[in-house]
């Protein structure tokens, strides 16, 4: 590993543990030539997944982009962010293990929604009403008569 300071390419290993629950591992390690010590992470490289807009475009998978949603959706239910960060990671898990390439935004938003409706019933309908593009006041409704219910939960 080439050393940060001096561009040395020559380095030891100091220390060396698994981060990221071993999806990672972390070495510390010491220039030969000038001693300073970095830190280097490294990781499983994974192959793009690709995510197929409705209109037929074509996007790397980006979590940011549904951890804001979600953020957005939760408004004001003081749901913790890491709630949804976990939602995302269960997610993008499901996703890269089913050994797929390219998938829907359709197929995404499905997934999001039968996982955030588990979370928060108002974050649910929420999520929803930009998912599906609600115009007026009817498709709240007609969402609303079709929710699924939490099972257990007494009306």
């Amino acid at each position: 590993m080439k050393c940060p300071y001096c561009g040395c390419p020559e380095s030891r290993v100091i220390d060396s543990r698994s981060t990221d629950e071993g999806a990672a591992i972390r070495r510390r390690r010491e220039c030969t030539m000038c001693e300073k010590r970095f830190t280097t992470y490294e990781k499983l490289e994974e192959s793009p997944l690709i995510v197929v807009k409705r209109d037929g475009s074509r996007q790397l998978f980006d979590r940011t982009k549904i951890i804001n949603g979600l953020i957005y959706a939760g408004g004001k239910q003081k749901i913790p962010l890491s709630v949804f960060e976990e939602l995302v990671d269960e997610l993008e898990k499901e996703l890269r293990s089913s050994f797929i390439q390219e998938v829907t935004s359709d197929e995404i938003g499905q997934r999001v929604l039968a996982k955030l409706l588990a979370i928060d019933e108002v974050a649910y309908v929420r999520f929803a009403s930009v998912y599906h593009k609600f115009k007026d006041i009817d498709d709240f409704k007609k969402a609303l008569a079709e929710m699924p219910r939490k099972k257990g939960k007494t009306d």
